[in-house]
C-alpha cells in the first residue's frame, strides 16, 4: 500500500494543505484506489518554506499546491 502523507502543520495549513487533501481524496475515489493508497495527514515534514509538503512512502518531500495536486497525483501515484 502506498502511504501518501500531507503535512497539516501551521505553514502547510496556511498554504492550503486541506485543498491538497481534498484533491487527493477525489482522485482516490475517482480511480477507486482505496485498497492501494492510504492518505495520511501528518505534522511537519521539515520543508515549511516550500509548503504544502507531501511525501510518498519514504520518498523525498515534494511541494504541492491545490492547483498542482491533480497533476502530482497523476504523475506520482497513477504512474506507479
Amino acid at each position: 500500500m502506498i502511504q501518501l502523507k500531507v503535512c497539516i502543520g501551521s505553514a502547510c495549513h496556511i498554504k492550503g494543505s486541506y485543498n491538497v487533501i481534498n484533491v487527493f481524496q477525489q482522485m482516490i475515489e475517482e480511480h477507486q484506489l482505496f485498497e492501494k493508497v492510504e492518505l495520511q495527514a501528518v505534522f511537519c515534514l521539515g520543508k515549511c518554506a516550500q509548503a504544502v509538503s507531501v511525501k510518498i512512502d519514504d520518498s523525498e518531500v515534494y511541494s504541492v499546491s491545490g492547483a498542482s495536486a491533480r497533476g502530482f497525483f497523476e504523475e506520482k501515484i497513477l504512474n506507479q
